[in-house]
């Protein structure tokens, strides 16, 4: 069984931190809707949903993707670099103890989940604004034992890691490599980004589909092309705040 842990939208997502992109207005009811069909689709595709109670003083804490992320042997709870989004971990930590043994990023490290790409046994971490250095060593202290290889990766122009690059499958990656150094995913086959669609690197695999935003016809072009097939989402209010699919559930 695949497990899905998601969180409610807060009523102050308005209020949530922009780094990469303009800010503007986003329609609550709009955002909402939206994460409800992200939801319904999970389940569609046979996940689990465990669905968590808005934060209404987290504004970003739909994207709950940033407060952990999930491996075999344990579940590894981060630290945000935004400090207004350092309390999002809280309920978090109460909704992965069920499912694996935990282990926690402690400062100065920051890290969050968007920025941590898992292919197989080799964790690959983007070097952003919200995450630093001090984490990779620490993440390497934590996971060494269970053979993982940790290692940065330089990146500009957006948020995350894998705003740029996403696994599709275990040989497949979806990329835009003009923003993130590519020459670590050399060994992988590449899904290249449309060019007029630098934002459509984000995808997220679930039992053998891909859930993907209606935004960027053009690369799910490409994705059908290659035999994918895709559960289609619309989540453009939700990326107003620099949101994408893995984004927005924890996947067990």
């Amino acid at each position: 069984m695949v497990i899905a842990i998601t969180r409610e939208v807060s009523s102050r997502f308005n209020e949530c931190e922009i780094t990469h992109i303009d800010r503007t207005p986003i329609d609550l009811d709009i955002a909402r809707a939206q994460h409800h069909e992200y939801i319904k689709s999970l389940a569609t595709l046979g996940c689990q949903i465990v669905e968590l109670p808005a934060e209404t003083d987290l504004p970003d804490s739909v994207f709950v993707e940033d407060t952990a992320f999930i491996l075999d042997e344990v579940a590894v709870i981060t630290r945000p670099g935004a400090d207004s989004r350092k309390p999002e971990t809280e309920s978090i930590i109460q909704a992965l103890s069920p499912y694996r043994p935990l282990v926690h990023i402690t400062a100065p490290a920051t890290v969050d989940g968007g920025d941590v790409l898992v292919l197989g046994k080799n964790i690959y971490v983007g070097i952003s604004t919200r995450s630093n250095d001090a984490a990779i060593r620490q993440l390497q202290e934590l996971l060494d034992n269970y053979g993982y290889k940790v290692t940065g990766v330089e990146m500009h122009d957006c948020l995350h890691l894998k705003t740029a690059v996403t696994k599709v499958d275990e040989k497949t990656l979806l990329i835009n490599p003009k923003w993130v150094d590519n020459f670590h995913f050399k060994d992988f086959d590449w899904i290249v980004v449309d060019s007029s669609e630098p934002f459509a690197a984000n995808c997220l695999p679930v039992n053998g589909q891909i859930i993907y935003p209606t935004s960027f016809p053009k690369t799910r072009t490409k994705l059908e092309a290659r035999g994918y097939k895709i559960q289609a989402v619309s989540v453009d209010e939700l990326a107003k705040a620099e949101g994408a699919v893995t984004c927005c559930s924890l996947i067990i």
